[in-house]
């Protein structure tokens, strides 16, 4: 579409990029600054009609499963831990799973020794390399916490070195402590790396059918002690014909007992690759575009709901001065919303403690060997963790934790398509509709240097809550409304209220920011 139909059209939602006049800037044209960088305009096309519905607990973080062998984290008197979760959502989804899960096993009394070590063995290899006990007073504590921060989990089982009577146990004593809280269970972590080409789990004939089998025997056990399991899969590492397969394949294997496919994503990695840069995070993923909306396709025509369950911007840790910094907040919230405008049930992020991270990747924190910075600030938290800190210490929100909060302003809406008339790799823009005849956008400016003005065909006024920091590597002084997310309830502390002016209303984004846009009536 040209810009001279999208004027006659009257788009209700317009991006503009105006240049600043001058001679450095004629000279920049001249060799070669795109058209929507010089004096014009470009739109964006907003949807007639809500499509997907987002729900309320949208928003989730991930931890390792060996986390449950410190009782004491998730743990009902973890006031720190729980305010920052409300922060984040007040109906969010904690998953319990990772690397570790293939290696923790239930250990329900002081008797009990741990399963047989697998073949594998070295340093070359990305998964643990010993065993951690989990007992039950990490669950009766796990479900205090969930009680007290209004959280649901999702909570995996051991599928590469456990056995299905030993799950079964584990699943009855989990069941039955979170009751409720209980979203559903995962059998086995990424289970298309178990080949022993890859984490040596399984043997080189491992394909799709295999595990499939090896999955109902263990989903079978879980139901004869836990009569009302739920359960979701196959939580791969980026197999997306897994996922439609285990879609299509499982709920008529197991009828009424699949209610979600789940996936991981992780936009970049290794962190010690030098091609994995902040440009490029925050660029187009032409897997995203390809992948997702078939996961999720499979997911409707199933009848279940699809959810990514586990990622971040880097695998293995994350990249410093990427993944903890700003760049990462502008990240997470273009990714989660696409998501969510794709059909997406949530979104889970990883992170977690430096040990835990380190110990889950047999040892390996390639980061923090990047420099005596990155070492120094791994002692808070890997570098991709939402939430960094300690409980001795207190917690705190990365910057990733606030892109993920401003993601959250469309939870309990329904999407709106939109098609912004600017490169992906510069702007997006986002919009759900509420029941109470209310609209929220948000819109991202990724581009480091030029501003982008927003122009949106609306009636009445709008409140704003600006996502900002002093630049995209700034790893500190980021602020969403104008205030910090170290406390609940959050209070947003710079409100901008604007008014539309003969229809449309107007907002100006600084380069590398972002907002939300909450208006009051719907958009047309």
């Amino acid at each position: 579409m040209t810009e001279g139909d999208a004027r006659q059209e009257v788009s209700p939602f317009g991006l503009t990029r105006r240049a600043f006049v001058g001679a450095g800037l004629a000279a920049a044209a001249l060799r070669g600054i795109p058209g929507w960088a010089q004096d014009g305009e470009l739109t964006a096309r907003v949807g007639a009609a809500a499509t997907e519905a987002v729900p309320e607990d949208y928003l989730g973080l991930s931890y390792e499963t060996m986390q449950l062998a410190d009782p004491d984290f998730f743990a009902p008197d973890n006031a720190s831990l729980i305010a920052i979760f409300k922060t984040l959502s007040p109906r969010g989804i904690l998953r319990i799973g990772g690397n570790s899960s293939e290696f923790c096993w239930w250990k329900a009394s002081g008797n009990e020794t741990a399963p047989r070590s697998p073949a594998h063995k070295g340093d070359s290899n990305w998964m643990p390399h010993t065993f951690t006990a989990i007992g039950p007073q990490a669950v009766d504590n796990l479900a205090g916490f969930l009680e007290a921060a209004g959280w649901r989990a999702i909570y995996g089982l051991n599928l590469g070195t456990g056995t299905p009577e030993r799950a079964a146990r584990e699943a009855a004593y989990v069941a039955k402590a979170l009751g409720p809280r209980l979203q559903f269970f995962q059998i086995g972590n990424e289970p298309e790396f178990y080949k022993n080409a890859n984490n040596g789990l399984r043997g080189p004939d491992w394909d799709f059918d295999r595990y499939l089998a090896q999955w109902l025997s263990f989903a079978h056990a879980v139901i004869a002690q836990v009569p009302g399991a739920r359960f979701g899969g196959p939580d791969v590492g980026s197999n997306t014909e897994w996922v439609v397969r285990f879609a299509a394949e499982a709920p008529r294997r197991l009828p009424g007992r699949i209610v979600a496919c789940t996936g991981h994503y992780y936009a970049e990695g290794p962190p010690d690759d030098p091609r994995v840069t902040v440009a490029r995070l925050l660029g187009p993923d032409p897997r995203v575009d390809r992948d997702v909306p078939r996961m999720a396709a499979a997911a409707r025509q199933a009848g279940i709901e699809w959810r990514m369950t586990e990622g971040n911007s880097c695998y293995r840790g994350g990249k410093p001065g990427m993944s903890n910094a700003f760049c990462a907040a502008l990240w997470a919230a273009d990714y989660l919303l696409k998501l969510a405008a794709d059909g997406a049930a949530g979104v889970n992020l990883h992170g977690g403690g430096t040990k835990q991270i380190r110990a889950s990747l047999g040892g390996h924190l390639p980061g923090e060997k990047l420099s005596a910075k990155a070492a120094m600030e791994a002692q808070e938290g890997s570098f991709y963790t939402p939430v960094a800190g300690s409980r001795e210490h207190g917690f705190t929100a990365r910057p990733v934790f606030y892109g993920m909060k401003l993601a959250g302003v469309v939870a309990g809406g329904r999407m709106r398509t939109v098609t912004p008339g600017v490169d992906a790799a510069r702007a997006t823009a986002y919009a759900a509709d509420f029941a109470n005849g209310g609209t929220r956008m948000v819109v991202i400016n990724k581009d480091q240097e030029m501003p982008l003005d927003v122009a949106v065909k609306a009636n009445g006024v709008a409140r704003v809550w600006r996502l900002e920091a002093p630049s995209l590597t700034a790893i500190s002084d980021v602020t969403l409304a104008g205030a910090r997310l170290e406390a609940a309830p959050w209070k947003p502390l710079r409100v901008e209220h604007l008014a539309a002016e003969m229809g449309v209303l107007r907002i100006r984004l600084k380069p590398a920011s972002a907002a939300a846009v909450l208006l009051e009536t719907r958009l047309s």
